[in-house]
């Protein structure tokens, strides 16, 4: 450590080493491990950090400048971030906006997340694309015990990461505005990881029951719901347990709207497979061919794993990728349910797709008693 810059590396799982230097937190051991993905946004750094679907995992930023705007407690999708770590090129030393209440540095700090920067990130990305998300290590520990830990580290496969992020209870969240049509609706939404601004847009059109993942299909239709939400999560949709079954339950019973993880455990219930994707889709700008307009949306994306469309039956292909053409949407043939891979939220991202939330609204009017 030198002029108040402390060294820091990575090492991936395959011995490849990026040098860099330390910050936000400083871990125990001065060693991070998780699974590496990289992240095309420009900007929303806050936004992608505090998604819990990045549990388990350390995110790599393309953008070179990251922290120029700051924080804020309002850009926050949870109460705190689940991602193991955060690697940059170029850290600002200092954050310049009107919204801004902190920097990022300290950000991470507060919240014990670690990070590195000064890191070459244009080539950890080309090695991610040509080798696929790897796990590793990165922190201020001499090289010996950074290697000695990759050896050991895990990515996400197999690991049911929904139950470290679901909350405990059951928050409500009352709709916002005066339309009658929109306060007698009501929404349960089955938390996998929910984001903050995915409950912002769905109380924009019913009250909001927030539950956690393990909640049975008799405990939610109990709270006599309009519509089911099945909302996004981290890490692989095989590995995770009850919520197929409880879906499977709910189908032909109540509308039900689910998003990344939700679309994923949809087309589980429905006797579907999933499969990982080389390096994950991660960012704000994926194109994604509406089938039924041709209109071509521009997408927020944050998902390793896809429906294998083969697997499904009873369902139409609403919607798919058009740089690898993977499955993007569906909507079931015989009941009130349809699921979409990427983030209509847009939190952050393009607001292409906010019409999905009016569709799932038309989807619960059409089949109310």
């Amino acid at each position: 450590m030198s002029g108040g810059i402390e060294e820091a590396a990575i090492v991936l799982a395959d011995g490849t080493m990026f040098e860099g230097e330390a910050i936000g937190a400083r871990p125990a051991g001065g060693v991070t491990a998780g699974e590496f993905v990289f992240n095309t946004v420009l900007s929303g750094y806050q936004e992608v950090i505090s998604d819990p679907s990045y549990a388990g995992q350390i995110i790599t930023f393309t953008y070179p400048h990251i922290g120029n705007y700051g924080v804020n407690a309002h850009d926050d999708e949870s109460l705190r971030p689940r991602c193991s770590g955060v690697v940059v090129r170029d850290l600002a030393r200092r954050h310049s906006n009107h919204r801004a209440e902190g920097d990022l540095d300290g950000y991470l700090r507060s919240y014990g997340v670690p990070g590195i920067a000064g890191v070459d990130t244009r080539r950890l990305t080309r090695h991610l694309r040509d080798h696929g998300a790897l796990p590793g290590v990165f922190g201020h520990a001499d090289e010996a015990t950074l290697r000695a830990a990759a050896t050991e580290a895990l990515g996400t496969d197999g690991i049911d990461l929904v139950a470290t992020v679901t909350g405990d209870g059951v928050t409500t969240y009352e709709a916002v505005g005066d339309d009658a049509r929109r306060a007698g609706r009501r929404v349960v939404a089955i938390d996998m990881g929910i984001k903050t601004t995915i409950v912002r847009n769905l109380a924009r059109i019913a009250a909001v029951d927030v539950v956690p993942a393990g909640t049975s299909a008799e405990a939610i239709l109990e709270r006599a719901p309009d519509g089911v939400f099945l909302s996004n999560g981290p890490g692989d949709p095989g590995a995770v347990e009850t919520v197929p079954d409880t879906v499977r339950e709910l189908l032909g019973k109540v509308p039900i709207f689910g998003i990344c993880m939700g679309h994923q455990m949809l087309g589980t219930a429905l006797g579907g497979t999933t499969t990982k994707l080389p390096f994950g889709h991660h960012g704000g700008n994926h194109p994604v061919r509406d089938l039924a307009t041709g209109r071509v949306e521009i997408t927020s994306q944050n998902h390793n794993y896809v429906v294998d469309v083969d697997s499904l039956d009873r369902i139409e292909v609403t919607h798919v990728n058009l740089n690898d053409g993977t499955l993007e949407g569906f909507r079931c043939l015989d009941v009130p349910a349809f699921g979409i891979q990427y983030h209509p939220e847009a939190g952050p991202g393009p607001h292409d797709s906010h019409y999905l939330f009016e569709r799932f609204a038309d989807l619960m009017d059409e089949h109310r008693p």
